[in-house]
């Protein structure tokens, strides 16, 4: 399956455990965050979707669920991986006080992924790698999930192209660190995280 994402994930405490059935959206809280990233634009709130219809959202939506000790944001502006992107990226790791957050944003043409590790609001792992361009960014401690894909080019493989698939990766540290299970993955307690409420935003 090919995939496009634009998503931040929070979560004060073990994902695994954070995610699970039972998580109640607090729409009051998504709208402050809403208005955190958009401060000078009009926003407006257009009602409810799950996390599936919002993984990439146009250029003027803005998703976002808010769920106590949990948050989710999909936001376009950070598929450009600029300075806007890091913004929005630095905010959603911010806005849950003492949570894990991680940055993911998929590609399914360009075959790229970029994703940040977050502790406690301070990033700590910053990585982008494409198919064609191999390496782009690799800043800080390799996570648990990711080193098994390194293992070729430790090993003295070149980069270029690069020897795993991008997707495969960005998917594997979302299940690890992110929701503690497979993004599409049904659990046995019948949650499954595609199926989390997000508040859709539109803004100017």
């Amino acid at each position: 399956m090919a995939w496009s994402v634009a998503l931040a994930c929070a979560s004060a405490g073990e994902p695994a455990d954070v995610f699970q059935s039972g998580l109640v959206p607090d729409p009051d809280a998504a709208a402050k965050i809403a208005r955190r990233l958009y401060p000078a634009a009009a926003l407006t709130e257009t009602g409810d979707t799950v996390l599936d219809f919002a993984l990439w959202p146009y250029e003027d939506e803005l998703f976002v669920g808010a769920f106590g000790r949990a948050l989710l944001l999909c936001d376009r502006r950070l598929f450009c991986l600029d300075d806007d992107a890091r913004r929005i990226a630095d905010t959603a790791a911010a806005a849950l006080p003492g949570s894990h957050c991680g940055v993911l944003v998929l590609h399914n043409v360009i075959r790229s992924c970029w994703f940040r590790w977050y502790e406690s609001g301070v990033l700590l792992r910053d990585v982008y790698v494409t198919a064609e361009d191999g390496v782009v960014v690799d800043q800080g401690e390799r996570l648990p999930a990711e080193r098994p894909f390194w293992r070729a080019v430790d090993e003295g493989a070149p980069d270029v192209p690069l020897p795993f698939d991008p997707e495969e990766f960005g998917l594997a540290l979302a299940q690890e660190h992110m929701f503690g299970r497979g993004i599409a993955d049904r659990g046995k307690d019948g949650f499954l995280p595609l199926e989390l409420p997000v508040r859709r935003f539109r803004h100017a």
